[in-house]
């Protein structure tokens, strides 16, 4: 299983998903809130000063004597449209010239337009330019540019008076705020997670212990139980539920066993006795033709069901865990040597090539068990083989472990024979199992055998070619 594709990863994501959501929602909005209010206050301040430098101005400048409902022109001046508009200048008080002159850090400062649209009146501290504001549509009395934050005030007689200041240093605070959240965010992100982290952790622990429990029982260990800590959970109730579960799997796997020992051991006398009269008939001179080919019969069904309630007893031992027991340092190769030369006569009648590589390989287990794994896997790459085939043993070590692996030039097993090769009592070509006396519980026992020393049986087939089956068993 990949692991970002597991419960816990994607418990996390989603957990930083919306703490992530949450805390950007939170950052956002507490940056604009502080922003507003600093804006706001230094709008304020900003109007504040519009109404010193009004203040300054004189009052035909911003009085309403000066439009047309105003007082009239002289008569021997130009009309009221052709007359230039009066000279503006602006005196500011001492404590208010303060705010704006000689006061280093404060950035304040103004500008004023008159009617006709022209500078008339700056402070010290004011940009070299200044572009004149436009009457905003909808009421709109400030602006940016870059640095500067600027309030305008269009006067009644047209007089535009412009203050602003330089806010560089209060946007690096509100930059430096931002900064705060975001390492602020971090911080409680990273807190979160880790805590989400191990309250998930915690919560699917269950889970793990259910899983590691079940791989334990699949491979053979019957009497693993889940442990149940946290009995009042509903991890606690389906921990007992499969503790239950598994106690009646194991008496079933156990009554099986059971069953299998006693039959095979019940049949055994009775099949000894069958195979003792045969053979004693064979070894008279009374018998005649037809007798003799009814004690041939009846020896060969005996040995027959001799080999079947061996196999059957096998299986049984190791069903139970007796296979787990009488372990030995081993020499792999060795037992393959032994194997193989027992059954070389074998391969000479059939008339199959039996050729054998073997290179030292050490492994811990059952020689006797080990050696019947060589001669099942042998003898049936010899049976299954084409007239004049081939069988190849050999045995190496690689990656530490100690490998066995046999190699046939029979007619391979078709791909619908492939998942069945280790059930027992399956037989790919039963027409042809059944002349050769075979039970059908040879890789049966093989594969039980291999996996009873933790192991593993691999085959690779090619139909029409042959087939190769290879053993790994763990090293020293």
């Amino acid at each position: 299983m990949r692991p970002f594709h597991s419960i816990r990863w994607r418990l996390q994501a989603w957990h930083g998903l919306l703490l992530v959501i949450v805390l950007a929602g939170f950052g956002f909005t507490a940056w604009r809130l502080q922003r507003a209010t600093h804006l706001q206050r230094l709008d304020q301040e900003l109007e504040q000063r519009i109404s010193m430098v009004a203040g300054a101005m004189p009052r035909r400048a911003m009085g309403p004597e000066d439009g047309p409902q105003g007082r009239p022109p002289p008569l021997d001046g130009p009309p009221f449209g052709e007359r230039p508009p009066p000279p503006l200048e602006v005196r500011l008080p001492e404590r208010d010239l303060s705010f704006f002159e000689g006061a280093p850090g404060n950035g304040f400062y103004y500008v004023v337009w008159n009617r006709s649209g022209e500078e008339a009146a700056r402070s010290t501290s004011a940009p070299a330019h200044v572009p004149r504001p436009v009457r905003p549509a909808q009421n709109r009395d400030a602006r940016f540019r870059g640095a500067l934050r600027e309030r305008f005030h269009f006067a009644p007689p047209g007089e535009i008076i412009l203050v602003g200041r330089d806010i560089g240093d209060d946007l690096a605070g509100i930059r430096r705020f931002a900064w705060l959240l975001v390492g602020a965010g971090a911080v409680v992100l990273t807190l979160g997670l880790s805590g989400g982290w191990w309250i998930t952790s915690r919560a699917l622990r269950p889970i793990g212990d259910i899983s590691a429990t079940a791989a334990k029982i699949a491979t053979g260990d019957l009497a693993q139980r889940i442990p149940t800590e946290d009995a009042d959970s509903e991890l606690g109730d389906l921990a007992r539920v499969l503790n239950t579960t598994f106690s009646r799997l194991q008496a079933s796997f156990a009554r099986q066993a059971q069953f299998t020992a006693d039959a095979a051991h019940e049949l055994r006398t009775p099949v000894t006795v069958l195979l003792t009269h045969a053979q004693n008939g064979l070894a008279g001179d009374c018998a005649n033709e037809e007798h003799r080919e009814a004690f041939e019969a009846s020896q060969r069904a005996a040995q027959r069901m001799r080999r079947l309630i061996e196999s059957l007893m096998i299986l049984a031992r190791i069903d139970s865990g007796e296979a787990a027991t009488a372990r030995e340092v081993c020499a792999l190769d060795q037992i393959a040597r032994e194997s193989t030369e027992l059954l070389r006569p074998l391969a000479q009648a059939q008339g199959i090539t039996l050729e054998s590589e073997f290179s030292p390989a050490a492994c811990q287990g059952n020689p006797e068990q080990l050696g019947q794994v060589v001669t099942n896997l042998v003898s049936n790459a010899i049976y299954y083989n084409r007239p004049a085939g081939r069988v190849r043993v050999k045995v190496a070590t690689e990656a530490g472990g100690a490998v066995l692996t046999v190699v046939d030039t029979g007619l391979g097993i078709g791909p619908d024979d492939l998942p069945h090769i280790f059930d027992r009592f399956y037989r790919a070509d039963k027409a042809r199992a059944n002349a050769l006396g075979r039970t059908g519980l040879g890789l049966a026992i093989t594969q039980a055998i291999v996996h009873a020393h933790g192991g593993a049986i691999e085959v690779a087939t090619v139909p029409g070619e042959g087939s190769t089956f290879t053993v790994r068993l763990p090293g020293l």
